[in-house]
């Protein structure tokens, strides 16, 4: 990884932390199940830190949470907690709130704790050439269906060609997300991801080719799939 430099833009990284989870089915939000004696979380917050820019975060929890202040991250000085809201763009609004006058912010999914530095690498280095910024996607690889409206049937195929997975983190200039995310919220537009409130705005950020096993623990057979990958990834760098 290259060396820090004052010179460089500020990176700033948020991650909304502040779902539920209700489709793990869990007794606790999943970001807060543990593979191999830590959370998710944690494994997610790792990632980032392992890159010299990144040294700021701003984990957005939900009000009622009882399960942050207890881990070992609450009392690392690079690392704040702030309080979100019902929904994903809100919970990142209120980070893009604290993050000060940073130039760029990195906005990643709690529930992502596969994420590879290479991948981290090759998505920060857009910040040099790209006014927009961009984000890790994973073309798509399976026929895609769109069912029909109401009923669990097929209504037609969809061509899968220049289709992406969006994945995170993904990466913006600070005060652009902001923008548009205010102004995406206040028009009642369905954002999902950071990328779809600039799109709504006009822009065209960058797609990253990034690796497939950068998943999302969603449904309960997804834990079991982001321990192995964990354990693949942790033994590569420990080789």
């Amino acid at each position: 990884m290259s060396n820090t430099s004052s010179s460089l833009p500020e990176i700033i990284t948020v991650l909304p932390a502040a779902g539920i989870g209700s489709r793990m089915q869990a007794e606790r939000p999943k970001q807060y199940l543990t593979i191999g004696g830590k959370t998710i979380l944690e494994h997610a917050v790792a990632a980032l830190l392992r890159h010299p820019r990144l040294q700021r975060l701003i984990v957005v929890i939900s009000p009622d949470d009882d399960y942050f202040q207890h881990l070992p991250i609450a009392s690392d000085p690079r690392i704040r907690a702030v309080i979100g809201g019902n929904l994903r763009a809100e919970s990142v609004m209120a980070g893009l709130l604290q993050a000060g006058n940073a130039d760029w912010v990195l906005v990643h999914d709690a529930a992502r704790p596969c994420l590879h530095d290479d991948d981290l690498c090759r998505l920060l280095a857009i910040a040099d050439s790209s006014p927009v910024g961009g984000i890790l996607a994973a073309p798509v690889r399976d026929t895609m269906k769109r069912g029909e409206a109401g009923i669990t049937a097929i209504a037609h195929t969809v061509e899968r060609d220049n289709l992406w997975h969006a994945l995170t983190p993904q990466l913006f200039p600070l005060e652009l997300l902001k923008t548009c995310l205010h102004r995406a919220l206040g028009e009642g537009a369905t954002i999902t991801d950071e990328a779809s409130a600039l799109e709504y705005c006009g822009y065209h950020p960058v797609l990253v080719s990034g690796r497939a096993d950068n998943i999302k623990v969603t449904r309960p057979e997804d834990l079991a799939l982001a321990a192995f990958y964990l354990t693949q990834l942790y033994s590569k760098e420990n080789a």
